[in-house]
């Protein structure tokens, strides 16, 4: 029999006062319950504000290095832990161990480095344009934060937002996506574990309208961190907008890695099967595009479908599985429909393009690499965000071509390029618009220490990770100390 679990509001593991419930399932075998599970609505997101306001109180008055301890030991436990929590993770979302593994690491990694950031939180002081006067920049916590969190790096992405919102000195509200809500149970337990005051965060489980949209536009909230589908962000935006809250948005990705003739084939084709098929192709930062130089490509081509194909299916808790399920009926679904969309618009499905035959996998979400050669620019499989296990390939005549194609969409998350010439890398670096540029690496793999994010239609022009999140969880005060015993008029006097 599965467990139930409930929201953390005001430091007490409570039922939703819609006393309704949801049952959260093993992508990889529907029949095994992971969980059941609170569906809250806008009186509990309002009780969860309330509660996180009297936090905000508390928290925001103890000294940021001590804010940094208690992140010191959430990456402590989540290090001892780190087996356990991933071994659930996969279960839970169905991507393999050793991707989960990665994804506690990730939030390990940026546990530590928000715990340093607690004795920097640098700002600015410049000379003033008058004597014995002087002017300094101090951070200041901004108040309370709803956050919204993806499926797919259930605890990594999460702690991009939460981390840096703590130790900044502010209160969260999270509204974890209903198809992770366990992961996001152990998380808050460990931050609780790890001394944060129980007022600080709040834990609302459920589904976007019910739950999210009253979090974008309760009072109490200062601003929203969402991750997402770029639909969805924009209404977050508009909805944000009308009230003057802060507002930053991670959201889809058209991720190309272009090959040139003069690069390491080997190391090209380990990147792009990574790329494309790591995480069932259920990422931001996926290669969803493969942009193959002439000279290269018909070689290229035939050598990823042999690997593709001998990708193996399955749970990803047991060893030797590669791609696990996507994450529901839905996801399916929709790769499957863009299957019939790549065929129906004339590419070559070389491989892949159904659910499959063998029976062992028929309990779960599962549907084989996909790749399609011959696809044009202009086909919605070239243009449009999957987020699932299809690649389109498309040729390209030399380096200015394969960029003109790369930029040739609406999003501009994550690039990549293969080449052993120097110069054909940094006109990429320069050129490509997109957030992230990877030279001889793939489309995925961003690092916590440094800023992730993209332009167009990927974001709002705010970055996770790295130092620059922490100016959107923080306030700038300028404070000016004149210290001259007279009154002195800034821009008259000078």
């Amino acid at each position: 029999m599965s467990e139930t679990y409930r929201n953390l509001i005001g430091g007490k593991w409570v039922e939703s006062a819609t006393g309704t419930t949801f049952r959260n399932t093993n992508p990889a075998d529907t029949s095994d319950v992971v969980g059941t599970f609170a569906a809250s609505g806008p009186a509990d997101i309002d009780e969860a504000a309330v509660a996180a306001k009297a936090g905000f109180e508390e928290w925001s008055r103890i000294p940021a290095p001590v804010r940094g301890d208690v992140l010191k030991r959430a990456g402590d436990l989540l290090t001892e832990r780190k087996d356990e929590l991933a071994d659930g993770m996969t279960r839970e979302m169905g991507k393999p161990l050793v991707e989960t593994r990665g994804d506690v690491q990730e939030a390990i990694d940026t546990a530590y480095y928000a715990a340093s950031e607690g004795r920097r939180l640098f700002s600015y002081a410049a000379p003033s344009e008058l004597p014995q006067k002087m002017g300094v920049s101090i951070r200041r916590p901004a108040g309370i934060f709803g956050i919204i969190t993806p499926w797919n790096f259930p605890i990594a992405v999460p702690s991009w937002k939460i981390f840096p919102a703590l130790v900044c000195g502010d209160a969260v509200v999270w509204k974890p996506a209903e198809d992770t809500p366990w992961s996001a149970v152990k998380f808050v337990e460990i931050l609780l574990e790890a001394g944060l005051p129980e007022n600080v965060i709040q834990l609302v489980t459920g589904f976007g309208p019910e739950a999210g949209a009253p979090l974008t536009t309760h009072r109490w909230v200062t601003g929203i961190s969402f991750t997402g589908s770029t639909a969805v962000g924009c209404k977050i935006a508009a909805a944000c907008g009308e009230q003057a809250k802060l507002v930053s948005l991670e959201m889809g990705g058209k991720n190309a890695q272009l090959v040139l003739d003069d690069a390491d084939i080997e190391l090209a084709l380990e990147g792009v099967l990574w790329g494309a098929f790591g995480t069932t192709g259920q990422r931001c930062t996926a290669t969803s595009r493969l942009l193959l130089q002439t000279g290269i490509h018909d070689e290229f081509v035939d050598e990823l479908v042999q690997r593709a194909e001998a990708l193996v299916l399955g749970d990803g808790r047991k060893r030797g599985t590669d791609v696990g399920p996507l994450i529901n009926e839905e996801a399916r679904d929709k790769v499957a429909k863009y299957v019939r969309i790549g065929t129906d618009e004339g590419a070559n499905l070389r491989t892949g393009g159904e659910i499959p035959a063998d029976k062992r996998l028929a309990g779960g979400w599962f549907y084989r690499p996909t790749i399609f050669t011959g696809v044009e620019p202009a086909m919605r499989i070239a243009q449009e965000e999957i987020f699932g296990p299809l690649l389109s390939v498309l040729m390209v005549e030399n380096l200015d071509h394969g960029i003109e194609v790369m930029n040739d969409v609406r999003y501009g998350l994550s690039s990549s390029i293969y080449t052993q010439d120097v110069n054909a890398a940094f006109q990429a670096i320069d050129r490509v618009d997109a957030g992230i540029t990877y030279v001889n690496g793939p489309t995925i793999g961003a690092e916590a220490h440094y800023p992730f994010g993209g332009v167009k239609d990927t974001g709002n022009g705010h970055r996770e990770g790295g130092w620059p999140v922490y100016d959107f969880f923080s306030d700038l005060k300028t404070v000016y100390v004149d210290y001259s015993g007279r009154l002195q008029r800034t821009q008259i006097d000078t």
